[in-house]
This record gives structure tokens, C-alpha cells and sequence, in this order.
């Protein structure tokens, strides 16, 4: 019987030595393959997509809403009212305070903040734009939030992301400090990348910690309904909570099918206080006389109702769930040995985040991508790209075909091995010297 490898890092240097070489040439074995593998983004597989392709063929010929109005034509800004009702339950809107909108949740929160920064928003004495911004960022957290606020100049501030939801006593710090503070980004059900659920408690503070009344929490529900076991965490009631907190107007929900349906042909969903509504209503007016209500009535068709809903994305889990599955198997298997690694075993959501050895995320992503692995880039999970630890990898499992994606992450763990054994072998002769 063989012992278990120790890890890395507890190796003498002569036994560091011996597994530098062991991983060095493993990873030559891996570049010698050819490898084309992408590990890059969280998109629906193939086989997922093909769960919808029955919208190809709706609506089935009709083209009214329940009320009779006709849906081709011009009108209904707020949305199709059937298909609100469907996601009203998922995400905790009531049906009148959710909008449905076009296909993308993240072109809504873009356009939320730039008619912020014009205009301002409910309970603000002027625009956004009219003074310096600042958003909290919970970290690792979801690059494209990053990018939007990058975008228009809005200084990020990262915050950390513990796995009952942010740290609320760095949160209130923050706010009582700062009062270009206006925004923080929120994914409150399975978080990108790591997977962490919101509690109760977590929530309650966000909603009732004194803030500057145009000050707005960007909830976005993604993962609402993405579970991956029967472990289903309840949906927040965050516009309630904030209203018996005092602040009704805090909360913006947003949601969509991009990950239920076709990322490329979806629905999206916004919702809020009355006042946030009608503010949103408004701004609408200018860019848009209403939105894709076919692509809406067809949705409405497919899924029916909330029941329906939860049985089309049950079908989506029968197909994630042997994929997170194999990332825990295979980390398990090559990265734990070693002490090489600790990952998240999300309930639901379409990411796994891994933290490696200090100083090491960056160069595991070069040499997996030398071989032929693409992978998110490391300190995509930190505003501007600066994970200050250079330690943490987001890993999108969903979108390769199962074999593929094992490949990919079992050369993945080489690259982090040798990755950790260079720099723990770097350090120890630098130590000597």
C-alpha cells in the first residue's frame, strides 16, 4: 500500500524537488495533447439549449394576451402580465412591481445606472453623474457587474464575501465613511463564483443599515431557480423586508431566463418599490414603446406556470449536476492530496470558486491555457482585475460535454500543481540564500 502524498508545502526541498520534476513532466505529457478545451464562461450547454427548443415553435398561433390585446402591435411596456406572474413567486415581486423587458438582465442594470447618473433616482437630490460614485463589490464576485461600473468611471470598492452573504460590519463601515457610496452589487442565491446563499440575517442588514437615501442595493436573482440538490433555499422577500426597515425604495430586483431558456432569445426582469417602478416606467418611455411581447407570450406558453418553471429546470439539474459533481471528484482527487487547492461545493448556480496557493492563480491560468485549456482569467472575480491574494480561479463547468470538461479540469490540477510547486521551490531558495 502507497502513502498519500503530503502536501506541497510541508515537502522537504529535496522532496519539493522530486514533485516539481513529477508535475513538470506530467505537464509536458499534457501540452504534448493538443488540447482545445474552454472553461472560460458560465454558458448552457448545447444539450441544455435543446431542453427549449420547443419556443421554435410558439406562440402557437396566438397572439393575444388573456386580456385580448393584441401583441404584435406597439404598447405594453410593463410586459406581458401571464409571463410576470410566472416569475413573480421565483423572485419575491409582486406581479404589478416586475417588469418584463428584452432579453438581457445585464442590459437592464446597465441602463438603470446610466439613467441613475443622468437623472438621479427616487429619494436623490441630484443625478449620480453630478458628484463622485462609488460601489461596494462583494468579492470573488461577477466580473460583468465590474465592467459596467468601470465603464462610466464608478469606483469599485471590494468587500468581502463570507458564505452567509457580505461582511455587513465591513458594509456599514463603508457606508458610514463614504457618502459617494450609492450602490452594491447583490446576487443573493447561489453568488458568482463561489456559490454563497444570503441569510436572513445578511439581508435584513443590508436593507435597514443607514445609508443615503438614493443609495440602492442592485439585487440580482440569476440563480434563483438554478438548484443543483433538493436543498432549495426560500427566495428573499427583500422589497417587504426593506419597507418594514424603512426603506422601500432600496432594493432594484433583477432576474431573467438567459440560463431557463435561450440566453441568446430570453426575458428579462426587473422589479422595485412602486416609486422605483414608476422611475423606471419613465426613463422607458424615451427608449422604447414596449417590449418583444411574442418572444414573452411564447415563454408564457412554454412554461405555463410556477410548477411548470420548476420542472423545466429540473431537467437542467439532471444535466449540471454530474458536472459539479466531477469538479469536487477531481479536485478531490488531485488537488486535495497535496493541500493544493480549496473549492466551494455549491448548492446551485453555474460556478465553482477555487482559491490555490498565494501567488499562483495567475500562472496555473497561463500554463493551462499554454496547454490548450482557456480558463476564466485569474482576479476576474476582483474589481479591475486585482485579486490582491493572486489566488482565486473561477471555474465554469456547464457548457462542455462531461468528458471534456473532466479533461479540462484534470489538466487544470497539473497546472495548479506545478504552478504551487515553482513557487514554493522559488521561495525555499530564496529562503536558503
Amino acid at each position: 500500500m502507497t502513502s498519500a502524498p503530503s502536501p506541497l508545502a510541508d515537502l522537504s526541498p529535496d522532496a519539493l524537488r522530486t514533485a516539481h520534476a513529477e508535475f513538470s513532466a506530467a505537464y509536458e505529457t499534457l501540452r504534448s495533447c493538443g488540447l482545445k478545451l474552454d472553461l472560460t464562461r458560465g454558458k448552457p450547454s448545447a444539450e441544455q439549449l435543446d431542453l427549449s427548443n420547443d419556443l421554435l415553435h410558439l406562440p402557437d398561433g396566438a397572439y393575444r394576451d388573456a386580456a385580448g390585446t393584441d401583441l404584435r402591435n406597439y404598447g405594453g411596456a410593463t410586459g406581458l402580465p401571464e409571463l410576470r406572474a410566472i416569475f413573480s413567486d421565483a423572485v419575491q415581486v409582486p406581479t404589478a412591481q416586475l417588469l418584463a423587458l428584452g432579453n438581457a438582465s445585464l442590459t437592464v442594470m446597465h441602463d438603470v445606472i446610466v439613467q441613475a447618473l443622468l437623472h438621479g433616482v427616487p429619494g436623490g437630490e441630484r443625478p449620480w453623474g453630478a458628484q463622485p460614485i462609488s460601489f461596494l463589490a462583494p468579492v470573488p464576485g461577477y466580473d460583468r457587474h465590474f465592467t459596467i461600473c468601470e465603464r462610466y468611471g464608478i469606483r469599485l470598492i471590494p468587500v468581502p464575501l463570507n458564505d452567509d452573504g457580505p461582511d455587513v460590519d465591513a458594509v456599514a463601515a463603508l457606508l458610514a465613511a463614504d457618502d459617494s457610496i450609492k450602490g452594491m452589487w447583490c446576487v443573493p442565491v447561489y453568488s458568482n463564483p463561489s456559490g454563497a446563499v444570503y441569510s436572513e440575517e445578511v439581508v435584513r442588514a443590508l436593507v435597514s443599515l443607514p445609508a443615503a437615501p438614493d443609495f440602492r442595493l442592485f439585487w440580482d436573482n440569476a440563480y434563483a431557480v438554478h438548484h443543483l440538490t433538493d436543498e432549495r433555499p426560500a427566495p428573499f422577500d427583500v422589497l417587504t423586508l426593506a419597507a418594514e426597515a424603512g426603506n422601500p425604495d432600496r432594493p432594484l430586483v433583477f432576474a431573467s431566463t438567459s440560463k431557463v431558456t435561450f440566453p441568446g432569445a430570453g426575458v428579462a426582469f426587473v422589479g422595485g418599490s412602486p416609486a422605483n417602478v414608476e422611475w423606471m416606467l419613465h426613463n422607458l418611455s424615451a427608449q422604447s414603446i414596449g417590449p418583444d411581447k411574442l418572444n414573452q407570450l411564447r415563454h408564457a406558453q412554454f412554461l405555463r406556470d410556477a410548477d411548470g418553471l420548476s420542472a423545466h429546470m429540473e431537467k437542467h439539474r439532471a444535466i449540471l449536476e454530474p458536472k459539479f459533481d466531477a469538479v469536487s471528484r477531481i479536485f478531490e482527487k488531485r488537488l486535495a492530496p497535496y493541500g493544493a487547492g480549496a473549492w466551494t461545493a455549491p448548492k446551485g448556480g453555474y460556478f465553482v470558486s477555487l482559491d490555490v496557493l498565494d501567488g499562483c492563480a495567475k500562472r496555473a491560468v497561463q500554463l493551462a491555457a499554454d496547454a490548450g485549456i482557456a480558463v476564466t482569467p485569474a482576479g476576474a472575480t476582483f474589481p479591475y482585475g486585482d485579486d490582491p491574494r493572486d489566488a482565486n480561479i473561477r471555474i465554469a463547468p456547464t457548457f462542455p460535454p462531461l468528458t471534456e470538461l473532466e479533461t479540462a479540469l484534470d489538466g487544470l490540477c497539473t497546472a495548479i500543481l506545478l504552478a504551487e510547486a515553482e513557487l514554493l521551490l522559488a521561495n525555499g531558495i530564496a529562503d536558503e540564500a
